[in-house]
């Protein structure tokens, strides 16, 4: 970082007054927690006992026979508990919200996994906990509003905007502003004013500590290329910052191509033409906005990725040619999904999918004695219903129309 809260020319705490406290004290404990061993080991501990860490990395043996090149190991953090990424970062904040001494937690979520862990650790610590979520997003992933319901958490649906996860973060950042002595906000992603994307980073570190150790421990070496998909960059960076170090490890972030670069219907903020720098959600990022800084109609099959901006870490890092970024297509996503189940009985999340399509197109091109590291961002069980309906699942069909007679019966 070149100064408190800014990567290069990225970042930054753009607040409004009345949460400068609130900042200021989430910021102390923040940094005596990195400060402290301790807290790394109780979260470690936590993580191990609650969460099932380390997860696997597990070897793809009949994909790598399929492309014929490198050898691909996929990172399983859809085996993390709550079946995603997402319970790194919610388990470290509310050991951070306990030491507080805060008793609520509101969060903003996407593709609902956020949400789903958000819940489950206030049901865990006890904290009272409400969700915030685009209209659309909780119509397309409805068995992840269910589960955050049961766990005793409010679910509010956004009706504002785009009603998808942009419109769910500014509800939220309204919520904490009103409540700011009782409540902390567990943001979903490293994104937003500092502290935020350098305190989710640290707490994804986890998943690239594990990968490091683990494909020395497989490979004898480390990998050729680390491949990530990218909303609004926690899962990325969180797997990244094993190999930041290692130049000669590719690390690639692939973004949601939609549509199409050209379509107006992507969420590429980072690879494609229609972003720009600019100032909102308190920080400094590249944003999908017009000339006069509106912000732009996002589109991606994966509720987790149609996000407007994009973490001021790695918008520094791809100004530093860190790390390169391509975007995926819904179609190619859905084509990747299906060789992935078929081949390796394994279900990506459809945020994750998107890696895979990066990945695949570039496996074939490495020799068979160097391998690929995917990040298996989350499971896609969840998408069950987008992707059963992308496909055009006449079973799946019939049962959904049976189930609701059955309903309405």
């Amino acid at each position: 970082m070149s100064k408190v809260g800014f990567f290069g020319r990225w970042g930054g705490a753009y607040i409004p007054e009345v949460l400068h406290t609130t900042f200021n004290e989430l910021q102390s404990a923040f940094r005596a927690a990195q400060a402290d061993p301790g807290f790394w080991q109780e979260y470690t501990a936590l993580m191990a006992g609650y969460s099932g860490r380390p997860t696997p990395l597990s070897f793809a043996e009949n994909l790598s026979r399929h492309f014929a090149g490198a050898q691909i190991y996929i990172k399983r953090e859809d085996l993390n508990h709550t079946g995603a990424h997402k319970a790194n970062n919610v388990l470290g904040q509310g050991l951070l919200v306990r030491k507080m001494g805060k008793k609520r937690v509101i969060a903003e979520t996407g593709a609902g996994q956020h949400g789903v862990a958000t819940a489950t650790m206030a049901a865990k610590f006890g904290f009272d906990c409400t969700i915030y979520m685009g209209e659309v997003d909780v119509q397309r992933q409805r068995p992840n509003v269910f589960w955050m319901e049961k766990m005793g958490a409010t679910v509010v649906p956004v009706r504002d905007g785009s009603r998808t996860l942009k419109d769910a973060i500014n509800e939220a950042f309204r919520d904490w502003v009103t409540n700011v002595d009782t409540t902390h906000y567990v943001l979903g992603t490293a994104c937003g004013p500092a502290p935020f994307p350098e305190m989710v980073a640290w707490f994804q570190s986890i998943i690239g500590r594990e990968a490091r150790e683990q494909i020395l421990a497989s490979h004898g070496r480390l990998p050729a290329a680390v491949y990530a998909c990218v909303g609004g960059g926690s899962n990325a960076l969180g797997v990244f910052q094993g190999f930041l170090d290692q130049p000669e490890v590719q690390l690639v972030g692939v973004e949601a191509g939609g549509m199409g670069l050209d379509s107006g219907r992507h969420a590429a903020r980072l690879c494609g033409h229609d972003a720009s720098a600019g100032v909102a959600q308190g920080y400094k990022t590249m944003f999908l906005q017009n000339d006069d800084g509106q912000m732009l109609e996002t589109h991606s099959v994966a509720a987790g990725l149609d996000y407007v901006g994009v973490s001021p870490i790695l918008s520094h890092l791809r100004d530093e040619g860190r790390v390169r970024f391509a975007a995926a297509t819904d179609a190619e996503v859905m084509a990747a999904l299906e060789l992935t189940m078929r081949l390796e009985g394994i279900i990506p999340a459809l945020e994750s999918a998107h890696a895979f399509v990066q990945a695949y197109k570039e496996a074939p091109q490495l020799a068979p004695d160097q391998a690929i590291i995917i990040n298996q961002s989350g499971r896609g069980d969840k998408d069950i219903f987008t992707i059963a309906h992308a496909l055009q699942d006449p079973s799946w069909r019939e049962f959904i129309i049976a189930r609701g007679r059955e309903y309405a019966g």
